[in-house]
């Protein structure tokens, strides 16, 4: 199974986000992650909608997506000519010096930063690639996990390539 990333603008109104996972519920597709948030149009939002699955499966769902009457504008996003990042907030219980003193070494490498310190633990935000996120979760199984959240994938494509309206 390959991933695929769907950049759609919608109306930015109540109901959408339901109509559109309602969609690929139908259809028996897991959306493997799902962001919204407003564009420079106050009256429009984009979805950035991630899915494994077959090719086919992708050119159809972004077909049924087109149907959609508050859907705008849907693009299959091709990932060489895609930025895309997540965000993670991570909490580690860390009690002792010399661990801490870990952590802090390697949230600095992966250009993380400290968001919350208390006495038995560590909140980290790290964001990238989804790849390094999970390079770092990884790392962070020395230590005790305490509480993991990813915001899911965004993306937008490279240079003057854009998801616009016609």
């Amino acid at each position: 199974m390959k991933t695929f990333i769907f950049g759609t603008l919608v109306e930015h109104k109540p109901g959408v986000l339901q109509k559109v996972s309602n969609m690929f519920r139908q259809r028996n597709f897991n959306i493997e992650s799902i962001t919204v948030g407003p564009t420079e149009r106050g009256d429009i939002a984009r979805m950035t909608i991630t899915m494994k699955g077959e090719e086919e499966d992708a050119v159809q769902l972004e077909k049924q997506l087109r149907k959609l009457i508050d859907v705008l504008e849907v693009k299959l996003l091709d990932p060489s000519e895609t930025v895309v990042r997540e965000l993670a907030l991570v909490k580690v219980r860390v009690e002792d010096w010399r661990a801490r003193s870990d952590l802090v070494n390697w949230a600095n490498i992966f250009r993380s930063r400290i968001v919350d310190v208390s006495p038995d633990s560590i909140m980290i935000e790290i964001t990238g690639a989804p790849s390094k996120i999970d390079a770092f979760l990884e790392l962070m199984k020395r230590f005790e996990l305490l509480e993991v959240s990813r915001t899911g994938i965004t993306a937008m494509e490279r240079g003057l390539n854009r998801i616009g309206l016609k």
